[in-house]
Formats: C-alpha cells, sequence, structure tokens
C-alpha cells in the first residue's frame, strides 16, 4: 500500500505513450502538486517530455508540432482550459464532461480520454493528503463542528475515492461514532463505491481492507505540540507546502537558497533523517558537512595527476555538485532552525506543553509553568495561545482549573483579543463534552494508573512523550477490541467479519485488518505520520496502515481553520462548566481532595467541610486534586497527606 507508487505509476503510465515522440505535460492548479511530489523532472525528461507548463499559462508559445499530455482536476475552469487549448489548435469524469470537450475538439485533436486516480498528494509512502486547506473563504466545516461544507465534503469523497481506486481497495468503512462529518463522509464514500460498482469490482481478498474515518477534533492535542523530528519540526516553524519550503525571511540568506526543496524522493539525507529528533538531526547534518569536505579534496586540482583521475572527475562531478547543493540546503535549514528554537524559547515551551499533553506535573505546577512563559516577554503570542489551549484541554474537568484567568492574562502578554477567543472555541468544539475518548487517560483510576505505566516505557527524551491518540486506537483494532459502539461499521453486517471489532462470532472472531486506510477529517499531522511509520515496522509483512487526512496540519493552520470557521457566536463564549465554575468558587474554598465512588462523594477539606455524601452522579470512579499527580501511587500518597492535614 505504497501510495508515492501509485501516483508514480499513474504518471509513468500517462506521459510514456507515445514513445516515440517529444511531448508537452500541461497540468493545472489541482494537479500541479500532485506530479511535483511524486514524480521528478529528471524522470520525465526520461519520457522525452520536452516541456511542463500550467493549462492556464496564457503567454504559453503555440506548438502544435508536438504531442500534449494534458492531467487536469475535473473543475470547470479546467475544463474550461482544456475547451480554450482544443478550440484554439477527473475524478471520475461524467459523460457530460466528456460530451463538452468533444464539442470543443472541432479539429479533432484528441486521440484517447484516459482516467488516472492520482486526486490527492502523496507526501510519504504511507501519507497522503487532499491539500484542502481552509480559508477565510473556504470552510472546512458548515455552521457547527459537526457538519461539512458542501465543497468540502465533495472534495473529500472524491479524494477519498481516487485513494481507494488507485490501490484497487474496497473496503469496509468504520467512523468514529460522535463524529457527524466521519460518519457523512463514510456515506458519500460508500455512495461512490456503489455508483461506479464496475470500478471497484476489484479480486476480493480473505480480509478486505478496512477504511477508518475519524475526526481531528477527538484529539486536539496533537496539532498543538511543539515538534522535534526534522520533518515535523520543519513544517511546524517554516511549513512545507507540496515539498517546498520558503526560506526567502532568512537573514542573510544566498539567492538559490530562498525556496528549497524538501522531497524524500529526490533528498537521500532528508529520506534517511526526516523522522531523527533535533538533536540525532545536528549530529547528521554534522557528519554531511565532513564527507563533503573530504569529497572536496578527493576533487581539488592538486589530486588530479592521471587519465584515471580525469576520468574519476568527470563521472563524479555532477554527484558532487548535487552533493554541494544538499549540503548548503540542510546546513541553512539547520541553522535556521536552530535560531528560531533559541530565539523563541522553544524548549522551554516545549517541556511545559509535554507536561501538560502526558501524564503531568500536577495542576498546581502545570498552572505555574504555563503563568510562567504566558509573562514571558519573549515567548511569541502564538506559542502563549497554544500554552493556554493545552492548560484547558488538560484541567477542564479539575474543579480547581483557573481557564478564565489564564485566558485574561493572554490579553495582557501580547495575545489579541480575537487570538485569545480561539481558548474556548476549542473547548466548546473539541472539549471533554465533545471528545468521545479519554485523551488525557486522567478520567478515573483505572485511566490514571494506565497513563501513568505508560509513561514510563518509550519515552525518548522529555520533549518527546506525547504519543498520538490515534496510536492507542491503532492498537485496539489490531487486538481484535475496537468497540462497534465507540467505531461503528457504516454497514452492520461488516460487523461480523471481525475487522479489529469486539463483536464478531465463530471463526471472525479476533480477525484482524491486514490492510488499513486511516483518514482523518480537518487534518493530520506528521507526528502522526512520524506514529503510523513505527506502527507499520512493528507489524512487519502481517499489516499495513496508511495515513491520510484533508490536509497536514502544524499549530498554525489547525487554529486557523478553527477561527476562520463559520460557527455560531456563542462558540467563542466560555463553555457553560467554566463559567459556573469561575463565577461560584475560587481556589480557597474547594475540597483538597474529593474521591467519588459510585454514588458516594468523599470530600476533604474545602468551605464544605470533611464528609461522606451521597451524589447524583454515579459514572464510576473519579479522582479531582490540587496538585494531584496522574498515576495510583501519587493518588493514595496524596489522600493519606490530606487527611494527616485535616487532622
Amino acid at each position: 500500500m505504497d501510495i508515492l507508487a501509485a501516483v508514480s505509476h499513474y504518471i509513468t503510465k500517462m506521459v510514456s505513450n507515445p514513445s516515440n515522440a517529444i511531448k508537452v505535460l500541461l497540468l493545472d492548479a489541482h494537479t500541479t502538486p500532485f506530479v511535483s511530489l511524486a514524480t521528478t523532472q529528471s524522470e520525465l525528461l526520461s519520457h522525452q517530455i520536452y516541456l511542463t507548463d500550467r493549462i492556464d499559462n496564457q503567454k504559453r508559445d503555440r506548438m502544435p508540432h508536438l504531442k500534449c499530455v494534458c492531467f487536469v482536476g475535473t473543475s470547470e475552469d479546467s475544463l474550461e482550459a482544456v475547451a480554450r487549448e482544443l478550440e484554439e489548435p477527473s475524478n471520475v469524469l461524467t459523460k457530460r464532461a466528456i460530451e463538452r470537450l468533444a464539442e470543443a475538439d472541432s479539429y479533432e485533436l484528441v486521440k484517447e480520454v484516459q482516467e488516472f486516480f492520482a486526486d490527492y498528494a502523496p507526501i510519504l509512502p504511507y501519507l497522503f493528503s487532499l491539500n484542502y486547506l481552509p480559508s477565510d473563504s473556504t470552510s472546512l466545516y458548515g455552521t457547527t463542528s459537526n457538519t461539512w461544507n458542501p465543497d468540502a465534503l465533495q472534495r473529500s469523497a472524491q479524494g477519498l475515492a481516487a485513494v481507494l481506486l488507485s490501490l484497487k481497495k474496497k473496503p469496509v468503512i468504520r467512523y468514529e461514532r460522535m463524529s457527524g462529518m466521519a460518519k457523512k463522509l463514510g456515506i458519500e464514500v460508500q455512495h461512490v463505491i456503489k455508483s461506479n460498482a464496475a470500478l471497484f469490482d476489484f479480486r476480493p481478498t480473505q480480509v478486505p481492507p478496512l477504511l477508518l474515518i475519524i475526526d481531528r477534533l477527538n484529539d486536539p492535542v496533537t496539532p498543538l505540540l511543539s515538534q522535534w523530528t526534522y520533518q515535523a519540526l520543519v513544517h511546524e516553524i517554516l511549513g512545507i507546502q507540496n515539498g517546498r519550503v520558503d526560506l526567502s525571511l532568512v537573514p542573510d540568506i544566498r539567492p538559490e537558497l530562498r525556496e528549497i526543496t524538501l522531497l524524500p524522493q529526490s533528498d537521500a539525507f532528508f529520506a534517511q533523517h526526516l523522522n531523527d529528533n533535533f538533536g540525532d538531526l545536528g549530529a547528521a547534518v554534522q557528519k554531511l558537512v565532513t564527507d563533503y569536505q573530504a569529497k572536496s579534496l578527493s576533487q581539488a586540482p592538486s589530486s588530479i595527476e592521471t587519465i584515471a583521475d580525469m576520468k574519476r572527475f568527470v563521472e563524479e562531478y555532477p554527484e558532487f555538485r548535487k552533493l554541494g547543493g544538499n549540503v548548503s540546503k540542510h546546513v541553512a535549514l539547520m541553522g535556521e532552525l536552530s535560531r528560531i528554537v533559541g530565539r523563541d524559547r522553544l524548549l522551554d515551551a516545549s517541556e511545559v506543553e509535554q507536561s501538560l499533553a502526558g501524564s503531568g506535573g500536577g495542576h498546581a505546577a502545570d498552572l505555574k509553568a504555563v503563568q510562567t512563559l504566558i509573562a514571558a516577554p519573549n515567548i511569541p503570542p502564538a506559542n502563549k495561545l497554544r500554552l493556554a489551549i493545552l492548560y484547558a484541554l488538560r484541567y477542564q474537568r479539575s474543579s480547581s482549573h483557573a481557564i478564565v484567568a489564564v485566558t485574561e492574562s493572554l490579553t495582557r502578554n501580547g495575545v489579541t483579543a480575537e487570538e485569545a477567543k480561539l481558548v474556548n472555541i476549542v473547548l466548546n468544539v473539541a472539549g471533554a463534552e465533545q471528545r468521545q475518548d479519554d485523551l488525557f487517560s486522567n478520567e478515573n483510576i483505572f485511566s490514571r494508573g494506565k497513563s501513568a505505566l505508560k509513561g514510563l516505557k518509550g519515552v525518548e527524551n522529555v520533549y518527546t512523550q506525547h504519543s498520538p491518540h490515534l496510536v492507542d486506537t491503532l492498537e485496539v483494532l489490531f487486538k481484535g477490541r475496537l468497540k462497534e459502539m465507540s467505531y461503528p461499521f457504516l454497514d452492520p453486517a461488516k460487523a461480523l467479519t471481525g475487522l479489529g471489532g469486539s463483536n464478531a462470532t465463530g471463526q471472525n472472531a479476533g480477525q484482524r485488518p491486514q490492510d488499513v486506510i486511516v483518514f482523518m477529517v480537518g487534518g493530520t499531522t506528521y507526528e502522526e505520520a512520524h506514529a503510523i511509520s513505527k506502527v507499520n515496522r512493528e507489524l512487519g509483512n502481517s499489516a499495513r496502515v496508511l495515513l491520510g487526512g484533508t490536509c497536514v496540519h502544524n499549530s498554525s493552520s489547525f487554529l486557523h481553520q478553527l477561527i476562520t470557521a463559520p460557527f455560531a457566536p456563542s462558540s467563542t463564549q466560555p463553555p457553560r462548566e467554566i463559567a459556573t465554575t469561575s463565577s461560584t468558587s475560587s481556589a480557597g474554598d474547594r475540597p483538597a481532595l474529593n474521591l467519588q465512588l459510585g454514588g458516594i462523594n468523599v470530600s476533604v477539606g474545602g468551605a464544605g467541610g470533611t464528609g461522606v455524601y451521597r451524589s447524583s452522579n454515579g459514572e464510576g470512579v473519579s479522582v479531582q486534586a490540587d496538585g494531584l499527580k496522574d498515576g495510583v501511587r501519587d493518588l493514595w500518597g496524596k489522600m493519606r497527606q490530606g487527611v494527616e492535614r485535616f487532622g
């Protein structure tokens, strides 16, 4: 299930014929990034592509003596451009679109029309994007966080159908239960499959592939964290758009490095180190420079003494020049990343972010760290905002939270009032009441213990403790325990086939899927892509996972997606429980310890005094305490301290 190979195969197929003629490749705005990510200029030249240009380029010279390959989308603008091209010597194309092109082809120039299902951006072999980046004029959402913008829904359904067709997969579909958008997209994809039954008539497999549609808002934490692997760090700080990075604002940058290409297909160093952490990356770049210096000595004029030396020099010089350009690119990139990391105190901010997203250092310690960094003058406003949102998500259900105070401190320390509203927007659309899963493993005593144990293993360093929620979902899926109640099958009859479900019976019980395509409505991240690469390595040949999303986010694009969404004005107001808690209580009159055991509440300290009370909430065991650390050991230690303090 190599998504890069699938698109590369399509491009090779379309430019190979006729094989003995010089050709021109015409693209539109939709297909240009797909081609640039999947192939190189050298590969196109090997198939006699003399020129690659945009079909809407009105200044292009006319070359009627050359053959032409047009690879365009099915938008109205693209069809109009093709019609103009024919009058002046698809996703799935509709009959009317083909008829329109035929009517415009008055000179009978078109010899053949083919469909290539490359309607997505192949970023890595296991990662694709639909490149749907919301803007002020085009939103992903409808009027709520559970409804689609119709254009975004159509684009997502078409893109997902193209992925399935290019990989020759007819999947069983599961979706996140609390996401109306995930279910709606699943229904649309299923409709496309049924409407094009002949296209999806693939040879059945013993275990059908699985399409798992999930929602970004069920895990709003991952896109808000600072990243420390090469590809993710570049995207977070500088941004990667279709494999290109803009360095034009870097001080004293050389002209040829103002915009660089960063693709694993054409950059061996990047392919090898794209998932290295920041520390290992520095050592790798240093070794790259050392190797280049050693080669420079071998290419020096003083080293060329014989005919054999001259021959070697001529053969190796192109590769030597390419290596020189690569060294300059990565040294410049590493230098800029280091400069910004130091200037913005990203290491300090990241440590607090990881504490908020992981097992935590306790509410009192986390609150103090957040307030300290928000007040710091050399922390950028965008990073202060991220810290406040992470704090609000983490401690939304804590009786001692200070979310309103933290939000108010933002506006006093460089964050605009409009941007500060994002704290409330995130809580309203992706808060504890909207998420279906226990994101922080702090809902009850058992998940807290699991969180503590999880924090003891597999942590590379303090800046990379966080593991995306997607990893937990896949772990349960491959164990055959992903509950249909939380992730139902779009077709209930398919639940009996197993596919990671917990309700399969007979010979299908415990059957795990072999090919899984995960699509994230609202965009995925490079951190999750890195996690998928690890999962695939662990699975070996027993199963394969492919990740895709409406786009690939960094923190800026994720927050921009939310603040530009046409949500109701009430989404910018504090959630009811936050406003109520803030107006009716203060830190001094809350219990030092509050333990809920079924319908019984045990309270130690606070304005209400100490005692045992009957509660109407019987949803299980929950713990809330100021300064209480995650983990069973800390829970009982704090309980003992609270009782002693009361005595």
